[in-house]
């Protein structure tokens, strides 16, 4: 990684993988890590963050399943092209600022129906 930095706030709501997705997700979206630049190894950037390695792997899983990271044995994990026709851009945005309301509203202790309907009344209020 060219000099992006990902930080870890452990005493955040939100949980460390998450934080480390959502800030990866974020520079992956926004050009700052581009197409087939080589993240750190699950092990480096644990070692570099104080976490355990799984907490890195958990983060690595989740944006490879989201079509942002690939890893390939030997040639360590990078960053994926984005899809013909893709708009990974806004999508990645939505999706990380998703996750990071629901974990903060969890953390506050609100349930589903009410994280619901807090968005509902949200979009509800954009219409008028």
């Amino acid at each position: 990684m060219s000099g992006a930095a990902v930080r870890v706030d452990t005493t955040s709501p939100v949980p460390p993988y998450e934080q480390i997705r959502a800030q990866l997700a974020a520079l992956i979206s926004s050009g700052q890590l581009a197409e087939g630049e080589r993240l750190p190894t699950v092990r480096q950037l644990a070692a570099d963050l104080g976490l355990a390695a799984g907490t890195v792997a958990r983060a690595y899983r989740e944006l490879e399943a989201a079509s942002l990271i690939r890893t390939r044995r030997g040639a360590g994990t990078r960053v994926a092209p984005p899809p013909p026709g893709a708009r990974r851009h806004e999508t990645a945005e939505l999706a990380a600022g998703t996750r990071d309301f629901v974990a903060w509203a969890v953390a506050l202790e609100f349930g589903e129906d009410d994280i619901l309907e807090a968005v509902r009344q949200a979009l509800r209020a954009r219409k008028t």
